[in-house]
C-alpha cells in the first residue's frame, strides 16, 4: 500500500487533468458514465494514490452549482450510496441486517447533502422509509423515476 497523496499539491487541477485524460470535460460527464458507481471507486479510477472520493464529491457539488442542478446531484450521491450499500437492489425484508444497510446508505447520502438541500433530502429519505420502494429496485441513475417523483428538480 502507497502513501495518500491526494492533498499534496493543487488537487483540483489534478482531477480535472484525470478527467480531460480520459476523455471527459467534466466532473460530472466522467461520473455520469458511471451512475452506480461508488465516489471513492470514481476516485481510485482517476488515480489510487492522489485523488479522493471527497475531492470528487467536491468537483461534482460545484460542477451542479455552476449548473443550477444541484438537486440532480443530490440523487446522483444518493444513487452511488446505495449501489454501494445494496448491491442487489432495495431488500425484500427490511429485518436489522437490512435496515442497517438502508440505514447506512441514506445516512451517508444525507451527510453528503449541502445545506442547501438538507431539508428536501430528510423529506425524501423519510418518504422512502415510510413507503418502500418494491424489492430489488436499484436506481440506475439520478433521472430514476422514483427519484425524480422524490426530489424533483426545482432549480431557478
Amino acid at each position: 500500500m502507497s502513501e495518500d497523496r491526494s492533498w499534496e499539491g493543487n488537487w483540483k487541477a489534478r482531477l480535472y487533468e484525470r478527467i480531460r485524460e480520459r476523455g471527459y470535460d467534466s466532473v460530472t460527464a466522467f461520473a455520469n458514465a458511471r451512475p452506480t458507481a461508488s465516489l471513492v471507486a470514481l476516485a481510485d479510477e482517476l488515480g489510487p494514490d492522489d485523488i479522493a472520493g471527497v475531492q470528487v464529491l467536491s468537483g461534482l457539488l460545484a460542477e451542479a452549482e455552476q449548473r443550477n442542478q444541484v438537486t440532480r446531484f443530490v440523487r446522483d450521491v444518493l444513487v452511488r450510496m446505495l449501489s454501494q450499500s445494496l448491491p442487489d437492489g432495495w431488500p425484500t425484508v427490511l429485518d436489522d441486517a437490512n435496515r442497517f444497510k438502508v440505514a447506512k446508505a441514506v445516512g451517508r447520502w444525507f451527510a453528503y447533502t449541502p445545506e442547501t438541500h438538507k431539508e428536501r433530502a430528510d423529506r425524501a429519505g423519510d418518504a422512502l422509509l415510510a413507503s418502500p420502494p418494491p424489492p430489488g429496485w436499484r436506481p440506475l441513475g439520478p433521472d430514476d423515476e422514483l427519484l425524480l417523483n422524490l426530489l424533483p428538480d426545482e432549480e431557478a
